[in-house]
């Protein structure tokens, strides 16, 4: 990488770090991107040279795990299934989380500030919906590629999202216990023994699961 790269990067950086910063304090809501380049000293057109909009700067991170997701899957050596490359590159993942159980205080507190202000931002959580929607597709398109799936056939599609669904469903167990519960001792390996069970579902398939029992009655 070239100088003019570096400082680039640099200022990438700075940027995000910026706005990260402001978002923790103030929420997502109420930070205004002319506020974000008046803090890192910048043009408020510099910060729009790197990021597109206020929600690109906070999900920069999530965008990159789901190319990541997508290349695990892209990249993986002939023979191996989709699930099982998809999975793999999940659960290497630990993150915020990992860190946090190992009694990492600053990364628990992280933790818990970046999904309270996912929760308290409309605007965040239709952005994280989109994220994901946009990774299933690229993840839909490689596995059309491989398969040679005519334009008809929606079972690429329906795999991608079964596989998104499984990862944004773990997302929202995580962000529903860090939200309610102080103790997150075990939380990791907790989600790991979830994603573990939900893609052994996913693997086994779905024609026997949840038969409806005996004399239960339709919801209301």
């Amino acid at each position: 990488m070239g100088l003019r790269e570096l400082k680039k990067e640099k200022t990438r950086q700075l940027i995000a770090d910026t706005a990260w910063r402001l978002f923790a304090a103030r929420g997502f809501d109420p930070v205004t991107v002319a506020e974000i380049a008046r803090e890192a000293q910048v043009a408020e057109a510099t910060v729009f040279n790197y990021f597109g909009s206020k929600e690109d700067l906070f999900y920069s991170r999530l965008d990159a795990f789901g190319a990541r997701l997508t290349d695990a899957v892209a990249g993986r050596p002939p023979g191996e299934p989709a699930l099982d490359a998809f999975r793999r590159a999940l659960l290497a993942e630990d993150g915020l989380l990992g860190q946090a159980e190992t009694g990492d205080a600053e990364a628990f507190a992280q933790l818990r500030t970046v999904n309270r202000v996912i929760a308290d931002s409309p605007a965040l959580l239709a952005r994280e919906q989109q994220a994901m929607s946009h990774t299933a597709d690229a993840l839909a398109a490689v596995l059309a590629a491989e398969t040679g799936a005519a334009a008809y056939d929606i079972r690429p599609q329906a795999v991608a999202n079964a596989l998104l669904g499984l990862h944004r469903a773990l997302i929202d167990y995580v962000r529903n216990r860090v939200l309610a519960d102080d103790d997150l001792s075990g939380l990791a390996a907790e989600v790991r023994k979830l994603a573990t069970t939900a893609f052994a579902q996913l693997e086994h398939g779905l024609g026997d699961y949840a038969p409806k029992p005996p004399g239960a009655d339709a919801p209301a």
